[in-house]
């Protein structure tokens, strides 16, 4: 037993200078850089690294599926089917005349008519623009993790072995690191917000807050292994006015902060959440609802209405399409934040799933999950563009500004920009768009009656 004690005492020496030595290295080359804003490169080199890993193993794969004769990739299907745009008159009349050989002015019902109905509801779900933005992209190529891509087979030794590597690496030694960088930065957010909110109202306590808040979301950033590029800096958000963004993930809100700072907007929650909103006011006017205040349109226009109007506050960040979309699209802006009149400041927020898909599919994986997943995925790669402000013009209505701002964003992102809401995701079709079908249809043959009738 006593001969067991100076190895055990030379294994708590061993573990106490490896904590000590890892510490060291967290505050030098990640919290301190993160604290001044300033970066040393390693990230870019990490993501060149892996970049030539990822094409290696590809063509390692590609070559040993070839030989094997195994299918490597699913057959290509773009989902979309061609078609001319007609009218719904037009399409019946076509099919009256290819099948019964009536006319279109025939007043009666005819049975042939069901044949475009049943033939527009098979085309929408064969080419669905809703469904498929609300699941991940899979991607072609392998970044050795599993779950981007499940048509790879086992093809060599090596490549399997340099997969369990990316395991043990991503699981053992990277996933502490963010577990700790992320305990750091909620840590610092809430102890520093609380501080500073004890100060009085002034230029110093805006100071403060605004560093604060800067220093804890670029530690979270590097929490993610974040690798952001900013462009157009000149267009950033200023006071007075709300910042709108395409949404694809709740780490949105730490990709735009770490680079602005921002009045968030929200509702109150509970648990872990609602400490750090509590902490997070008392140092910056940040605008939260009860659920029960969600709800109310008209308080929420109103509060948000006084923000913008007070030009000493912060911009407000606001996601319209209110769900995540998989970064593929932009889909319907609510009109609620283009009603108040403030100059809006649009930003493009575009993912590169190479090293790891941000899209939070909040009906399949719960937050704990996908935080999981963001942090054992290689690192977190976009690019952020700020847009030239705008504000709404005397002819455009609320609805029509927001079309506008949201074809901006989707063109600088290179996204689809879709008419649809996203509420679908969770929501039926409302009945109004299955009724706009049976008017039109309606119409069709009551004016041929009435036609008819005057003739």
């Amino acid at each position: 037993m006593f001969l067991l004690l100076p190895f055990d005492s030379l294994v708590v020496n061993l573990l106490g200078i490896s904590i000590t030595v890892l510490f060291t290295l967290l505050l030098v080359f990640i919290i301190v850089p993160a604290i001044f804003g300033v970066s040393f490169g390693i990230r870019k080199v990490y993501m060149k690294t892996l970049l030539k890993i990822f094409q290696w193993a590809t063509l390692r794969i590609e070559r040993g599926a070839k030989e094997k004769n195994h299918p490597l990739y699913k057959p290509y299907v773009n989902g979309i089917i061609a078609k001319e745009p007609t009218s719904l008159e037009e399409e019946i009349k076509e099919i009256r005349r290819s099948g019964s050989g009536k006319a279109l002015d025939t007043p009666e019902f005819e049975l042939s008519d069901i044949f475009y109905f049943c033939r527009k509801g098979i085309e929408t779900i064969m080419d669905d623009e809703v469904t498929k933005r609300f699941s991940a992209e899979e991607l072609e190529s392998w970044n050795l993790l599993s779950r981007t891509n499940y048509n790879f087979q086992y093809i060599s030794l090596r490549l399997t072995v340099l997969w369990g590597l990316g395991v043990l690496i991503r699981y053992c030694f990277l996933l502490p690191l963010r577990v700790a960088l992320a305990f750091t930065g909620i840590s610092l957010l809430v102890t520093g917000t609380t501080v500073v909110g004890y100060l009085p109202n002034g230029r110093c306590k805006d100071f403060l807050s605004k560093h604060v808040h800067l220093m804890c979301y670029r530690i979270c950033v590097r929490a993610l292994t974040a690798i952001i590029t900013y462009h157009d800096r000149e267009n950033r958000p200023r006071n007075g006015g709300i910042c709108v963004a395409n949404h694809t993930s709740p780490i949105d809100v730490i990709i735009l902060a770490s680079d602005g700072y921002y009045a968030m907007v929200g509702q109150i929650h509970g648990g872990l959440m609602g400490v750090i909103q509590r902490a997070m006011v008392k140092a910056c006017p940040h605008v939260w609802f009860e659920r029960s205040e969600v709800k109310d349109r008209h308080l929420v226009a109103r509060r948000l209405t006084e923000h913008v109007q007070d030009k000493s506050k912060l911009p407000i960040l606001i996601f319209p399409e209110g769900t995540c979309i998989n970064n593929t699209s932009v889909m319907m802006f609510k009109k609620g934040s283009f009603e108040i009149g403030a100059t809006v400041y649009p930003v493009a927020i575009k993912y590169d799933p190479q090293f790891g898909d941000a899209f939070w599919n909040s009906s399949k994986y719960g937050m704990v999950t996908y935080l999981l997943r963001m942090m054992t995925s290689w690192a977190i790669v976009c690019s952020v563009w700020y847009l030239p402000p705008m504000t709404r013009q005397p002819e455009e209505d609320a609805v029509q500004f927001a079309n506008r701002v949201k074809s901006a964003i989707a063109r600088q992102g290179g996204l689809v920009d879709l008419l649809w809401d996203g509420g679908l995701k969770r929501e039926k079709v409302k009945d109004a768009f299955k009724e706009e079908q049976q008017k039109l249809y309606s119409k069709m043959i009551v004016g041929n009656h009435e036609d008819r009738s005057r003739s």
